[in-house]
């Protein structure tokens, strides 16, 4: 039977979410509901509910999810009912050239599905980003879980879906970073503080933080950073040949969706490093740099979608490396609001101090 759940509604780009009532259909094929414990606001989140990526409204956004499973559609035999799993954004369809080479994060093989939240007048709502997470429950393709176990708190767990391999992968799959490689990162907030403790455990020489704000760049200290650059200085490029003695770094992690912090990116890089694009700009924002001295000096520049992770690869992992203390997960998260403030949440991760503010479900 469809349910009746609560969730936080997005009629109109930059307004304040509506705690609605919606119905929820059933899963149906290869597809798990999942009734969440816990989901974090993530910047994404918030550009969406900004516009400045557009979308159809109305909408439900969330992505980045914990719960236990409470249903599932014919085919599913993956997990077992009651079993606790993260929810995630990346839904691959297993087969295409993309999910069959193992980067199912660029999957060309989805088809559409049957809407699945409906409003009081039987309108649809759509569930952004694949996951609808801003709400009580959800349904998922079978392929956007992944088992969490119960060593980590769902409010910290939760973070595995999104943040964590997204700044913890763009370290160890999109670059491979290797042991003495010089890395450092721009932007210290969620996805940063995740780039710069991927760093360490791949064993980097020096990592350096880079932020606007002094007390992110403690926080980045605080997860494994060996040198800070306050960015506001005239000259970060002087400010890291000093720390690398003239080196540059191998590595540049751009983990802000701000142009400034793009334009910059390639004066950091030595000869034969690379540029990697973490953080989204809103849609149109343009980044400029001189063409002559990539050339020159052999630099390169890729994306980064979701620390190209795989999730049965990668999220294993990453439990266990909890469980031994090396991958901090508590730390980061700020604050944890009943879902009801969740706008009061979201001004909050504005205001951009926040870590990770997190939402939590009655149980």
């Amino acid at each position: 039977m469809p349910s009746t759940i609560r969730a936080a509604v997005c009629r109109s780009f930059g307004a304040p979410l509506e705690i609605e009532t919606l119905t929820l259909r059933d899963p149906g094929p290869s597809e798990i509901e999942v009734t969440l414990e816990a989901v974090a606001i993530c910047h994404s989140d918030i550009s969406y509910l900004e516009g400045a990526w557009g979308g159809t409204l109305p909408a439900v956004y969330g992505h980045e999810a914990a719960g236990r499973v409470s249903a599932l559609g014919a085919g599913v035999a993956k997990v077992a009912l009651g079993e606790r799993v993260l929810v995630t954004l990346i839904r691959s369809c297993g087969t295409c050239p993309d999910c069959a080479s193992g980067r199912p994060v660029y999957c060309s093989g989805k088809t559409e599905r049957a809407p699945k939240l409906t409003d009081a007048t039987g309108a649809p709502v759509v569930a952004a980003m694949e996951c609808g997470a801003f709400a009580e429950k959800v349904i998922v393709d079978q392929s956007q879980i992944a088992p969490l176990g119960e060593a980590a708190a769902p409010h910290s767990a939760c973070l595995l879906a999104c943040g964590v391999p997204t700044g913890v992968g763009a370290v160890v799959n999109t670059a491979r970073v290797r042991p003495g490689d010089t890395v450092v990162v721009i932007g210290a907030g969620g996805v940063g503080l995740n780039t710069v403790q991927g760093a360490h455990i791949a064993g980097a020489a020096r990592i350096v933080a880079m932020d606007l704000e002094p007390l992110k760049l403690d926080d980045a200290r605080a997860f494994g950073a060996t040198d800070t650059i306050l960015a506001t200085v005239e000259k970060p490029w002087q400010e890291l040949e000093r720390i690398t003695g003239g080196r540059l770094a191998d590595h540049v992690f751009v983990t802000v969706g701000a142009v400034p912090a793009y334009d910059m990116a390639l004066r950091l890089i030595a000869p034969g490093g690379t540029a990697y694009a973490v953080g989204m700009p809103a849609s149109g924002a343009m980044s400029s740099y001189e063409p002559v001295m990539v050339a020159a000096l052999g630099h390169g520049m890729r994306g980064s979608k979701m620390g190209d992770v795989v999730l049965a690869r990668d999220i294993p992992w990453m439990v266990d490396l909890y469980g031994q203390g090396r991958l901090k997960l508590d730390e980061l998260v700020s604050r944890q609001w009943p879902f009801d403030q969740i706008n009061a949440a979201i001004a909050d991760t504005n205001a951009g101090q926040a870590r990770r503010n997190v939402l939590i479900f009655p149980t």
